[in-house]
C-alpha cells in the first residue's frame, strides 16, 4: 500500500481515520437513503464511510446547498430550480429536503467525517473553501468535472486538496494539468464489465510521479469493488458503504464480523 502520510500531513487530514482506500459515501449512503440529504450522510457515517461525496448548488441569494441537480424534478418531483429561489423559499418547499452546505459541514464535524465536495454550480468553490477555512475543517477536498472551477481555486491559493473528475475517454493527465489538481478522480463506472483494468500500472505510475493521488468511481458491484480496493488509491466512492465496510455494518446490526 502507498504511504499517504505526506499527503495527510500537507493538508491536515487525520492520520488515524479508518482504512485506506477511504470509503467515500457517494451522495451519502444514497443506496439506502435519498441522495445528498442529512439522513444519507448520517447513514454513510454509521456504515463506516470515512468521507462523503456531495454536490453543490447555489440559491438565488447566494447560499450554497447540497444537491446534484439544480432542478428538483428528478429527486423530489418538483418543477422548480434551486438557482431561481432564495434559500428561505427552498427550505419552505413541502416535500423537498435540500440541506445547506453549512449544515452538512457541521454534521461532518460532529461525526468526524471528511467532505469530498463536487462543485456543480459556478461560484460555490470559493464559498465552500471560505466556510471550511473559517471552521478550520481540514478533512475536506474540493473538485469538479469543470476544470475552470478547480483552476479558479488553484489560482486563488486554495490550501485544500483539489480534485478533477474525469469521464470515460478523457485524458486524466491533461485534465489534471489543466485544472492544477492534486487528485485525479476517475469516473469510469460505465467503462465496460471490467473498468478496473483501465487503472493500470502505467496510469498509476504516471499519476504518482506527478505528485498526484487517485480516487475511483462509485462502485456497487462486489467483484469489481473487491479488485479496486486492492489498488494503491486514496479513495473509492460507493452508494453502499456497507459493501466496503462490512464490519461497521455488522456492528450496527449487533453482529460480529
Amino acid at each position: 500500500m502507498r504511504d499517504f502520510s505526506s499527503f495527510f500531513e500537507r493538508y491536515g487530514w487525520p492520520r488515524d481515520k479508518g482504512y485506506l482506500p477511504f470509503c467515500i459515501g457517494h451522495r451519502g449512503a444514497s443506496g439506502h437513503e435519498r441522495e445528498n440529504t442529512l439522513e444519507a450522510f448520517q447513514r454513510a457515517a454509521e456504515l463506516g464511510a470515512e468521507m462523503w461525496e456531495l454536490d453543490t448548488q447555489l440559491t438565488k441569494d447566494g447560499v450554497v446547498v447540497v444537491s446534484h441537480d439544480d432542478h428538483l424534478e428528478r429527486v423530489f418531483g418538483v418543477d422548480r430550480r434551486i438557482s431561481q429561489m432564495t434559500a428561505a423559499e427552498l427550505a419552505a418547499l413541502e416535500g423537498v429536503n435540500v440541506p445547506t452546505f453549512e449544515a452538512v459541514a457541521a454534521l461532518g464535524r460532529r461525526t468526524n467525517t471528511g467532505l469530498y465536495v463536487e462543485l456543480k454550480a459556478s461560484g460555490t468553490g470559493l464559498l465552500c473553501w471560505k466556510h471550511l477555512s473559517e471552521k478550520n475543517q481540514r478533512f475536506a477536498c474540493l473538485g469538479s468535472f469543470d476544470t475552470a472551477q478547480v483552476r479558479e481555486l488553484r489560482d486563488a491559493g486554495c490550501d485544500y486538496p483539489l480534485s478533477v473528475l474525469i469521464r470515460v475517454g478523457h485524458d486524466p493527465h491533461a485534465a489534471g494539468d489543466e485544472a492544477g489538481a492534486n487528485i485525479l478522480h476517475l469516473c469510469w463506472e460505465r467503462a465496460g464489465e471490467r473498468p478496473q483494468d483501465l487503472v493500470n500500472e502505467e496510469l498509476m505510475q504516471r499519476t504518482f510521479s506527478k505528485g498526484r493521488e487517485i480516487v475511483l468511481w462509485h462502485e456497487e458491484r462486489p467483484a469489481i469493488l473487491s479488485d479496486i480496493m486492492k489498488l494503491p488509491v486514496l479513495g473509492i466512492c460507493t452508494d453502499l458503504p456497507d459493501l466496503m465496510r462490512p464490519a461497521a455494518r455488522d456492528k450496527r446490526h449487533g453482529r460480529q464480523g
